[in-house]
């Protein structure tokens, strides 16, 4: 029972799992798939191989993937290099093609958009570019304009006994064919192969890849941004903890007056927070979809600690967002009991009714949108041919997962909140009439806290963060786990904290509609997010093209609607946590 257990785990989710590597005599075959194409600098565009006009066979045969690679656009299938294990060949032909007109164009499209190629052999990935592209400044004259093809590569591999350790290909040995030709041409692509014997242990196989990689290595620590961020974050949290201590002490001691009649002349002359004491606990408007936020933030808050955890073990494997990708599906339907119970215990306590109608919504909060975002992203891969759109049978299985798991779990989650969450425990009683709400001056208005709630949060990961997009949305490589968590617990923290003093300074202006301010406070963080992330796509990238700019702009919107939903999340639990303080404290007749 472990043990299938532990293959459909490799099978699913595609992490570090030893798999694949095969076990060879001297003279077997040595299979190599082709895989994908693509320009360098759209990580999230890539084409079929044989979309080219390059060698191929009469039968396209693919090879079965698992749900990570399919997510992350692999497209394997065999090829026709006729490799044998532990023999070297020397310019063996693979085919001979005549390129036309169009296809020719096409080959150099892609040759002046810096197009790569990927092959696997025995589990290993091997890239290199197509051809090669020579441009001269535009102030030299004559103007050099030069297009050509690597139609001859070299694949490398190191072997130890019977097993593969290394493999990759190079393109530097052979002269290129040029394209800057009169159509039609003659391509005839070649190979040669070389191996060699290493003392290197198989296991140890992905380590190499740290020493050899197609993309940039790994982003190395920013210890001192790392160190300036825990500082700034220590020194504002020590502030806003020590001001709001001094100030509510000196609240509490003018409040809380023994003497009758002092309490009497507190009534008539005074104001502050004790004096909306009756209205402050006055249940939010929209319920259901307060209720649903709580959940839906919850049940992120979950996921993304979970996902760091996991890449803390090592799950995950290296230049491999499908893996990633597959463990926030499976984790988004296991944990969809947190947001049904959360929202449903919420709902309860704020003496809701519509019980269905709040489980559907909070099951669809984020569902919807991202389905949404995500069919249009598709549609425009499947338009343009990129393999990042998902297969028919890939959707339905991500459906069915929903379906099956998710939606059934947050069902679960909505009846337990219902039937186990208590009456909402307020320390003041609420009056049936609301109190009149003062004038407030411009900074104290919702805008002002959202400028200030939001900023605040994203000064403290926004170092964090271009590593993040160079690695998401570029070609670098994140190891540093640790330091994500770390930057995870300092933005939870700080969307607290500032979530405290607004909250405090909002109730001392006699303003008790705190309830949704409180979300939108720290929730506008994903609004400096999307600035950030637009201005990283304009100056920081090197990223266009039509399908390149709908993907990221699309699930950069989505990206900032989960930062609003979690930190709203935090945001409001950590000044309902404040208010329940300062008004259990407080002495009232």
């Amino acid at each position: 029972m472990f043990l299938p257990g532990v293959v459909l785990g490799c099978l699913t989710l595609s992490f570090h799992c030893v798999v694949g590597m095969g076990t060879y005599k001297v003279g077997d075959r040595v299979e190599i798939f082709v895989n994908k194409v693509g320009p360098y600098f759209n990580p999230h565009e890539t084409y079929h191989y044989y979309s080219l006009p390059v060698c191929r066979p009469k039968e396209i045969r693919h090879k079965s993937l698992t749900l990570g690679e399919v997510l992350d656009g692999d497209r394997m299938a065999y090829s026709e290099y006729n490799i044998e294990f532990a023999k070297d060949q020397e310019d063996a032909e693979l085919c001979t093609i005549e390129v036309d007109a169009k296809h020719l164009e096409e080959l150099r499209d892609a040759v002046e958009e810096l197009y790569y190629f990927e092959m696997v052999a025995d589990e290993l990935t091997m890239r290199g570019f197509l051809g090669r592209f020579e441009e001269s400044s535009f102030l030299q004259v004559p103007h050099l304009h030069k297009l050509s093809l690597h139609n001859h590569i070299t694949f490398r591999f190191t072997y130890n006994g019977d097993k593969i350790v290394s493999a990759n290909v190079t393109t530097k040995e052979h002269a290129p064919l040029s394209l800057d030709q009169t159509a039609p041409i003659k391509i005839t692509y070649k190979y040669s192969v070389v191996w060699q014997k290493t003392d290197t242990d198989p296991k140890d196989r992905a380590k190499l890849l740290k020493d050899y990689s197609f993309f940039p290595k790994s982003l190395e620590i920013h210890w001192l941004s790392i160190i300036n961020s825990v500082v700034l974050v220590s020194l504002l949290m020590g502030f806003i903890i020590v001001i709001l201590t001094r100030v509510l002490r000196n609240d509490f001691s003018r409040y809380n007056k023994a003497d009758d009649e002092e309490a009497s002349e507190f009534s008539d002359n005074d104001n502050g927070w004790k004096i909306i004491h009756t209205d402050v606990f006055r249940f939010p408007a929209y319920k259901s979809l307060f209720c649903s936020i709580l959940g839906v933030g919850s049940q992120l808050l979950s996921i993304g600690a979970g996902i760091i955890l996991m890449a803390l073990f090592g799950m995950f494997k290296p230049h491999r967002h499908g893996s990633i990708n597959t463990a926030a599906i499976l984790l988004y339907a296991l944990t969809s009991c947190v947001s049904g119970y959360i929202s449903s215990s919420y709902y309860r306590k704020f003496l809701g009714t519509n019980w269905v109608a709040n489980i559907v919504l909070t099951s669809l909060l984020f569902t919807a949108p991202f389905f949404t975002v995500w069919s249009v992203v598709n549609t425009v891969h499947w338009v343009y041919g990129s393999t990042q759109a998902l297969p028919f049978t890939t959707v339905l299985l991500i459906a069915f997962v929903w379906f099956l798991i998710g939606f059934p779990l947050t069902v679960v989650g909505g009846i337990l909140g219902k039937n186990t969450s208590s009456d909402f425990d307020a320390p003041c009683r609420t009056k049936n009439i609301a109190r009149e709400i003062p004038a407030q001056p411009w900074y104290r208005m919702t805008l002002a806290h959202m400028v200030f709630g939001g900023f605040l949060p994203f000064s403290a990961i926004s170092v964090e963060l271009y590593y993040i997009f160079a690695t998401v949305w570029g070609r670098e490589v994140y190891t540093l786990y640790g330091v994500l968590f770390l930057v995870f617990g300092i933005v939870l923290s700080v969307s607290a904290c500032i979530s405290v003093a607004l909250t405090y300074f909002q109730l001392s202006s006699e303003d008790y509609r705190w309830w949704w301010r409180s979300i939108f406070s720290a929730g506008s963080t994903g609004f400096f997010v999307f600035v950030y992330a637009t201005f990283f796509y304009l100056r920081r990238s090197n990223m266009s093209g039509v399908v390149q700019s709908v993907e990221f702009f699309g699930y950069t919107i989505l990206t900032c609607f989960a930062f609003f939903l979690m930190l709203g999340t935090v945001s409001f639990f950590a000044s309902l946590k404040f208010i329940r303080y300062i008004y259990v404290n407080l002495k009232m007749d």
